[in-house]
């Protein structure tokens, strides 16, 4: 069987983790580098850094912030925000990513996937996609889920594989902040059309919503913010009650 993985989400601003509801209203929470420092200890199993302004005020990621969180932890760290080119990926993994996030850029560029996947391999290229519903279907957004790009999210995923993204982070515009629970009817949409590891996001607030996610076909991992963040769930007790509910995890 294999094991579920659970991720914590630093959303980053001006250095500063922060966290809204439907990417609307962020507000200051943490220091990220002391942040990373616990998820390392407390039994995450790997780690997001979002520069989540970058793409939007069209610069590049902030790296100095990057580095120190990097010197911080021993699990997988993927990275995204401001991805627009190689040489962004190149950037990036020189700080110490272990994965790459491309989002914003790829929509732009979809040719960035195919070269990033012949570069650095698709273990490395995670095609991360925010998406809401908007007149009965699942849209794409860009630009930290600020512009609506007309885009059919589950075409966009279809082509994101491809292309060679070797996994797909879900992001759900309508429940993200919610804390009701992941959007399972899209989660479900896009694992009929991508065939390689999903990573849910956006409306985990207590742990049996893990355990609904793990419970579908194709979920490979939960990602979250807040509830982990606030210590509403600790992480070594969400892997011990999923151990408990059959989800295979790693104590």
């Amino acid at each position: 069987m294999i094991t579920k993985r659970i991720i914590p989400c630093l959303d980053v601003r001006d250095s500063r983790l922060v966290k809204g509801t439907n990417f609307q209203g962020l507000r200051d929470m943490a220091d990220p580098v002391e942040m990373a420092r616990f998820y390392n200890e407390a039994g995450a199993d790997e780690l997001v850094f979002y520069d989540i302004t970058a793409s939007a005020e069209g610069r590049k990621l902030f790296t100095d912030i990057l580095e120190r969180v990097a010197r911080e932890i021993f699990i997988p760290l993927t990275v995204g925000g401001g991805i627009n080119t190689l040489e962004d990926f190149d950037r990036v993994l020189k700080c110490g990513a272990d994965k790459v996030s491309v989002n914003s850029g790829a929509i732009r560029c979809p040719d960035l996937i195919d070269q990033a996947a012949r570069r650095y391999g698709d273990q490395c290229v995670v095609l991360s996609m925010d998406i809401k519903r908007v007149d009965g279907q699942f849209r794409l957004f860009a630009k930290g889920g600020r512009e609506d790009t007309g885009i059919d999210a589950l075409e966009w995923a279809r082509q994101g594989v491809e292309r060679g993204a070797g996994e797909l982070v879900v992001n759900s515009i309508d429940t993200d902040g919610v804390k009701e629970g992941f959007d399972l009817e899209l989660l479900d949409a896009v694992a009929q059309v991508a065939r390689v590891p999903i990573i849910a996001s956006g409306g985990a607030g207590k742990p049996e919503d893990f355990a609904r996610l793990f419970a579908r076909p194709g979920m490979d991992a939960g990602l979250a913010a807040s509830i982990f963040h606030t210590r509403t769930v600790e992480i070594g007790s969400l892997k011990e009650y999923l151990r408990g509910c059959g989800v295979e995890v790693r104590l």
